[in-house]
């Protein structure tokens, strides 16, 4: 009976309960950003492992090193997000980016194309070379800005038109993403503008305002057939890669001859024969044919398994998020990773075209690994805010008074 002593009156009990459920919230969001780590970790250090593998025969220690390196930058850029806030970068999300949209148009413009696309910008710093993808930047920052758009604009049901409606981000992110094709990047542009899409619908946009992208869709299939042969016969040759094995198809059927010779347990770690100066990209857009190779069919179910472990426990940050911008925001960067993840396992196994989009965390790229720092940061500190309302402001503030004492 002491236990119950205080309460008297319904809303002391009212208080207890939703005391309760904060804390069982507070310790499911603890469990799933722990759970969340510590896969990601997992999932990086095995394709640190594997990077090592596939490049070391033709590159020696080159890209495990530069990895290495992304990947301290990487941790330092999470940090900073999650100490930054989803909501202070949400505030900035319009001007991050026009910054971004600066950056895809130098690259157009200023650099010389790289296998025919202008993705990358190039600095030499002396010591080191470095390569920075604007567009990686553009994943993880669109669904910020969308978020934000949604949470301070939608309610029950959602227009397409009006002063709150939905073609704000859609004419924001469409923006983003024409630039990103001119960059040929045709994976990426699309990934965008999906993830996109899927925002608006969770966030209420009716389902009859996405019934005019199916003839879109179509005519944009046949306009790439009549005016880019070239593009046609790379989104077409994966339904029959042996036919265009000598052309459009020569990535993908050495990746599907790569899984095939891995049988169920892999030829053995390091006695990948593909990797030898035949299979192209095989550190970055390829990695996962190496692994099916090396470690069989088992190592790509378990890698499968990583990634929607990861998606799960995402979504469960998201969910559970204290408002509905860190709802948003989150299921917009968790379907981001899982979709890249998805389209890249369709690739090199044959079920979708060939797109240079790369394995998340197991792919040789540092604006790779930056934007799933960035990612990282958003979920952990969405699941921070909901243990902690304010948890951005508390932090800063206890910084500054533990800095004026010093002082």
């Amino acid at each position: 009976m002491n236990n119950f002593s205080t309460i008297r009156t319904g809303r002391d009990v009212n208080i207890r309960a939703d005391a309760l459920i904060n804390e069982n919230i507070s310790g499911k969001m603890i469990a799933y950003a722990s759970a969340l780590v510590v896969i990601s970790a997992i999932i990086i250090l095995f394709g640190m492992v594997m990077l090592y593998s596939a490049s070391y025969h033709t590159d020696g220690t080159y890209y495990f090193t530069m990895q290495l390196i992304w990947l301290a930058a990487s941790t330092i850029v999470g940090i900073a997000t999650f100490c930054a806030g989803y909501k202070l970068l949400a505030d900035y999300s319009v001007l991050l980016l026009f910054m971004l949209a600066v950056l895809l148009i130098v690259a157009f413009t200023c650099y010389e194309p790289i296998n025919g696309a202008y993705r990358w910008l190039r600095f030499d710093l002396k010591v080191i070379k470095i390569s920075i993808q604007p567009s990686e930047l553009v994943k993880v920052i669109v669904p910020l800005y969308v978020g934000k758009y949604c949470a301070d604009n939608f309610r029950n049901s959602v227009n397409m038109f009006g002063r709150h409606g939905a073609w704000n981000p859609i004419a924001v992110t469409a923006f983003m993403c024409a630039l990103v094709f001119l960059g040929k990047d045709l994976g990426t542009t699309l990934l965008i503008f999906i993830v996109m899409a899927v925002m608006l619908f969770v966030a209420g946009l009716r389902l009859r305002y996405y019934l005019p992208a199916i003839p879109a869709a179509i005519a944009g299939f046949f306009a790439i057939k009549a005016f880019s042969p070239f593009r046609w016969d790379r989104l077409t040759s994966f339904l029959n890669p042996e036919l265009y094995q000598q052309d459009t198809g020569y990535q993908l059927w050495l990746s599907i001859l790569a899984l095939g010779s891995g049988s169920w347990t892999g030829v053995g770690f390091m006695e990948s024969r593909m990797k030898a100066a035949y299979l192209p990209e095989r550190h970055t857009d390829f990695i996962l044919s190496v692994i099916g190779e090396e470690l069989g069919f088992v190592a790509m179910v378990g890698v499968i398994i990583a990634y929607l472990l990861f998606f799960y426990f995402a979504l469960k940050i998201s969910c559970n998020a204290r408002s509905r911008q860190g709802l948003y925001t989150g299921f917009g960067i968790a379907v981001t990773i899982v979709f890249q993840a998805l389209i890249n396992i369709g690739v090199v196994s044959g079920a979708l075209p060939t797109k240079g989009i790369p394995a998340p965390l197991l792919s040789y790229g540092g604006s790779s690994l930056l934007m799933f720092g960035i990612a990282l940061g958003i979920l952990l500190n969405i699941a921070a805010d909901t243990v902690s309302p304010d948890f951005n402001q508390q932090m800063w503030s206890r910084f500054s008074s533990h800095f004026r004492k010093k002082k």
